[in-house]
């Protein structure tokens, strides 16, 4: 569940600097794979929002497993480490 909420983080964060270039620049990063029209870039495009979905719906079970339980009591170090 980890791999895929990073995952799902990763791909966010690429679209979201994506709209951040569309919205500066009016430059899509689409366009170095052939514009919209292009099957992979439309791959890229549909793997972003389904990612955005994902962690939507997943969030919080996922941030618990990304951060761990924050009342955990820390561990005692080992000893000669």
């Amino acid at each position: 569940m980890k791999g895929i909420h990073m995952l799902a983080f990763l791909l966010l964060i690429i679209g979201g600097l994506n709209w951040l270039l569309v919205g500066i620049f009016s430059w899509d990063v689409g366009m170095l794979f052939g514009g919209q029209g292009a099957m992979i870039s439309r791959v890229i495009y549909v793997l972003v929002g389904l990612s955005a979905l994902w962690e939507l719906f997943t969030h919080k079970s996922c941030c618990k497993s990304c951060c761990g339980d924050k009342k955990q009591t820390p561990s005692a170090p080992t000893p000669g480490v």
